[in-house]
């Protein structure tokens, strides 16, 4: 992130404006918009404030001589539009003052730049590109225009009306946060989007005890929960609505190694982030200390997520977690996650079934050679059921030698599927017999192994054996 969105203060001082025609009135009408005072340098001499309401016209100092030599008292950002070389140089002149200054399409004489706008009173978005693609910009401000309510503004303005009584009531910084959240997505704000704000505020009066509406514990507190969040095997698309809401509600995040940086920049700025997952080799702090962490943090009274690749309840010790909670009497709730066989079977076309050809799955874990040893292989060996390994990559060799030794036969398909969903996702498919080499090709982990004749319907293998594929074609002609 190279710009840091800010909101400028325009009460706090003038704006210079520089620049003639209609790029510099554009920028006039926003400023207006905005309530801001303007001093404006005309650079052609022509000041039309056509279209301007009176008060908004009324706060533009129309200015003449020269920008360059023009008093910088009280004036706390420059802006160039339609100004020509004088915009260079006036951009050397507010660095030197250290001032902000924009200078239209030249990101490299502006030290800040506009973003697309969705105005609605106390509530701004902002949408940002960059300065590379304006146009960028306008569709994502369209589409959030599209699903904002019109009077989301009014619901911030009745929120700020009320804030100064109840800190007062509620000394709880996350007891306080509760209460608004309730406020906010439940009936009282929904009056408010519906322009009863009158109505909302009865109801707000109405509340006899804030603590207790915003669910404190005996004590006072805030009441804790755990939300135990499929993140998904890495694409922050995949994610659902419901963890996305936990993501934006926790206190705190006890993250995996495997969930992506993606993934992690949804999670609320303000939350506690805590690494607790491990990768092979590296070691972690160990599930009883995850368990312990999680229970201490919902007795404080947060709401803590636990963040796992994948789905919680597939190879995530999920169960495992559930439990202690439980037996530690603390309110918990699980998320469900794509877990990372389904992401690799959509995104190389790899159907775990297939009528006729795959009617079982199977899934099983084999993080070590030790772990594959004591599968019981032989019951592995049908040729409708479809193998789906998690962490099996430095055991593939005895995966391999496992299911020969059943009777699985050499040419069976495998597909070696790693990063799944992710910008670097890569695959690797032959046959069972070169299961060990496939794995090499991969460029490191996580994978997933897809073994069984399903494979052969994957774009990876129809991309790798195209000979085979048009005999397939012609046979089925004749």
């Amino acid at each position: 992130m190279r710009y840091l969105p800010v909101f400028l203060d325009l009460h706090a001082g003038k704006v210079l404006l520089v620049g003639a025609g209609e790029l510099v009135r554009a920028k006039l009408r926003l400023l207006a918009a905005a309530g801001a005072r303007v001093r404006w340098y005309a650079t052609d001499g022509q000041h039309d404030l056509a279209g301007l309401a009176a008060a908004d016209a009324a706060r533009i100092e129309r200015a003449d001589g020269d920008p360059l030599a023009a008093d910088l008292k009280g004036v706390i950002a420059i802006l160039c539009a339609g100004a020509g070389d004088i915009g260079v140089a006036m951009s050397v002149r507010a660095r030197a003052a250290g001032l902000p200054v924009n200078v239209m399409d030249d990101l490299d004489h502006s030290t800040f730049i506009f973003p697309a706008i969705v105005d609605r009173g106390d509530v701004i978005v902002a949408v940002g590109t960059g300065g590379t693609s304006p146009v960028v910009a306008r569709r994502i401000r369209e589409r959030i225009e599209a699903v904002l309510p019109a009077r989301i503004g009014d619901l911030a303005g009745f929120i700020g009306g009320f804030r100064k009584s109840i800190h007062g009531v509620i000394s709880d910084s996350l007891l306080r946060r509760r209460f608004w959240e309730r406020i906010v997505d439940g009936p009282i704000g929904a009056l408010v989007l519906a322009g009863r704000k009158a109505e909302a505020a009865k109801a707000l009066e109405a509340i006899a005890d804030p603590s207790a509406f915003a669910g404190a514990t005996g004590e006072g507190k805030a009441e804790g929960h755990v939300t135990l969040v499929g993140a998904g095997p890495g694409d922050p698309d995949l994610l659902t609505v419901k963890a996305l809401r936990a993501l934006q509600d926790a206190d705190i995040v006890f993250y995996d190694e495997l969930v992506s940086p993606e993934i992690l920049d949804r999670i609320r700025r303000d939350a506690a982030r805590v690494a607790v997952g491990r990768r092979v080799g590296k070691p972690g702090i160990g599930q009883d200390a995850t368990n312990r962490l999680m229970i201490e943090a919902a007795k404080s009274g947060q709401r803590a997520v636990r963040l796992k690749g994948g789905d919680p309840f597939v190879f995530g010790r999920g169960g495992e977690e559930v439990t202690a909670l439980r037996a530690a009497g603390v309110d918990y709730s699980i998320i469900p996650g794509i877990t990372a066989g389904l992401g690799a079977a959509a995104q190389f076309e790899a159907p775990l079934t297939y009528r006729h050809k795959a009617r079982r799955i199977t899934f099983l874990t084999a993080h070590k050679a030790r772990d594959a040893e004591a599968v019981d292989w032989s019951a592995l060996t049908d040729k409708t059921m479809t193998v789906v390994v998690y962490m099996g990559m430095t055991a593939a060799s005895t995966i391999r030698t496992g299911l020969l030794a059943a009777g699985r036969s050499p040419e069976t398909p495998v597909g070696v599927f790693a990063r799944v969903t992710r910008p670097d996702a890569k695959s690797a498919v032959g046959p069972l017999a070169r299961l060990p080499d496939l794995v090499k090709t991969i460029d490191g982990g996580p994978a997933i192994l897809i073994i069984g004749d399903v494979v052969a319907q994957s774009a990876p293998w129809r991309q790798s054996n195209p000979t085979k594929i048009l005999s397939e074609l012609l046979e089925a002609a004749e």
